[in-house]
């Protein structure tokens, strides 16, 4: 049996981090996410899904940015670390990811049941 809390684990650990530039949430829209990711997450009522989406927001998107940063899913941790999610504002880590790690973090997400967090 696969173990996607594990899968998960590592594929984070590969992830670089870098600084991003104080009071920007570009990257904070609606994403998907894994079963296994969203039981990490706190769970919002629908009033609050439909509030974020009305703006294009993601749902853990609060005043003082994610609110749930420690548990983000893997899509919101690659923004910014490849040229293929770029940041608008230029942040980036010195080393950007490696793309056989950016490619397993894809093939993840494409083979595993995704929602709209």
């Amino acid at each position: 049996m696969i173990d996607n809390r594990n899968i998960i684990a590592k594929l984070r650990e590969n992830i670089p981090s870098f600084a991003c530039k104080p009071g920007c949430h570009d990257c904070c829209g609606p994403v998907t996410a894994s079963s296994e990711e969203m039981s990490r997450l706190p769970e919002k009522t629908e009033a609050e899904h439909d509030a974020a989406l009305a703006h294009f927001n993601c749902v853990h998107l609060g005043e003082n940015g994610c609110e749930v940063y420690d548990e983000r899913p893997l899509i919101c941790r690659l923004f910014g670390t490849t040229p293929h999610l770029a940041c608008p504002n230029h942040c980036r880590p010195d080393n950007m990811i490696d793309p056989d790690i950016e490619a397993q973090i894809h093939h993840y997400i494409a083979n595993t049941r995704q929602v709209l967090v």
